[in-house]
């Protein structure tokens, strides 16, 4: 594995005082992002996850870019997105019969595979690991520009590293405007939060047959549903991998974006409370005197916030995961906007889809839990 990466400039040495355009996905613009891609500038382009900031994946100068811009730890690697399913064999020497099956399944979608790179992908891509992450991504605006662009466009969000991940065009500007000459706008986020990102470990040499499925990072798409698009059984050929409810060591290399560093935070400390609404609220009650009541915010359900003694934001429905998702990335920043020094959120189910938003929150959160089920 190579360890050392190819990056020849940092954040202070990365373009700076920009004019950035926010434009429409016309023809002409998506023209003008493809041209852009192609002579080694970076785009902020919309996705139905979340905002990505794209760069051509074969010009490492332009990989590099993205880790300035950012301020992205060099030890974090990018997901390459394609347009095509054959395009695959651009980037990786490997593409069994059960990625074949999950492509068929859910591309163009959210759903990420981490596989064996070939020599084309640069290590800057892969932060020096020799397995390429892979995504077709559902979004039009996305598919266009990566067309446009004539090349596979490696983007990670398109936000400054650590801080809540763009869901609108707005969210962009505010964390890169300056850096980077053109945002392609096109609207909200479907999803907002970032892809299932999963690696498939063979059981042969070969790498005939695989034996397991790893969900690295949770998102739209759930271990339930990749157990029926590939006949594997949830538990035994398909685990969650311990990094999406705990810390990764310091020391671990991370084969996907979103497992070790910190990563959807606001400026505000955030602690996630787990238990009934009862609990959350006794919990609120009892802090706001040390935080006080300006100082002191909650994130809720959809309901909830008026029975609260402290400002609030709701985020979604107790039982709408897709809603919390599509809600999290928005409420953190607006946290941000209205002051908020501490943020005490109602942690979502970990069923289905609520696992990616407890993830996101977890994370954001920097794992401090309240957990109110351990209580006596």
């Amino acid at each position: 594995m190579t360890n050392i990466l190819p990056f020849s400039r940092n954040v202070q040495e990365c373009e700076i005082g920009v004019e950035t355009k926010i434009l429409a996905p016309t023809t002409e613009n998506i023209a003008l992002a493809g041209q852009l891609l192609r002579d080694g500038r970076l785009v902020a382009l919309h996705t139905e996850t979340v905002y990505g900031l794209a760069a051509n994946a074969f010009d490492t100068a332009a990989v590099s870019e993205i880790f300035a811009v950012k301020g992205r730890p060099q030890d974090n690697p990018l997901i390459v997105h394609i347009a095509d399913v054959d395009d695959v064999h651009r980037l990786t020497r490997w593409f069994p019969e059960t990625a074949r099956k999950l492509a068929g399944a859910f591309w163009p979608g959210p759903l990420t595979m981490v596989l064996p790179k070939n020599k084309a992908v640069p290590y800057a891509v892969t932060c020096g690991l020799d397995t390429v992450a892979l995504r077709m991504p559902g979004s039009p605006v996305m598919l266009a520009a990566i067309r446009a662009a004539g090349t596979p466009l490696a983007a990670p969000s398109a936000n400054r590293s650590g801080r809540p991940s763009p869901t609108r065009a707005a969210h962009v500007m505010d964390d890169l405007g300056g850096k980077i000459p053109l945002i392609i706008d096109g609207g909200s986020c479907e999803i907002g939060v970032e892809s299932t990102v999963i690696s498939i470990i063979a059981s042969r040499t070969d790498g005939a047959v695989p034996a397991k499925i790893k969900i690295l990072r949770p998102g739209a798409v759930t271990a339930d549903e990749i157990a029926a698009a590939t006949g594997l059984s949830v538990g035994s050929d398909i685990e969650i991998d311990p990094a999406v409810l705990s810390p990764l060591p310091e020391d671990a290399a991370p084969p996907s974006p979103g497992m070790k560093h910190r990563h959807y935070a606001p400026r505000a400390e955030v602690i996630l409370v787990e238990g009934d609404f009862d609990g959350f609220a006794d919990v609120v009650s009892r802090v706001v005197g040390d935080a006080g009541p300006y100082k002191l915010w909650a994130m809720c359900f959809a309901g909830e916030g008026d029975k609260l003694s402290v400002p609030y934001i709701e985020y979604g429905g107790e039982n709408d995961h897709l809603g919390q998702c599509g809600a999290i990335f928005d409420a953190l920043r607006r946290l941000d906007a209205m002051g908020a020094e501490r943020v005490y959120v109602r942690a979502p189910s970990r069923d289905g889809i609520g696992l990616a938003a407890y993830n996101r929150l977890l994370r954001a959160a920097g794992f401090r839990v309240v957990n109110l089920h351990k209580e006596t």
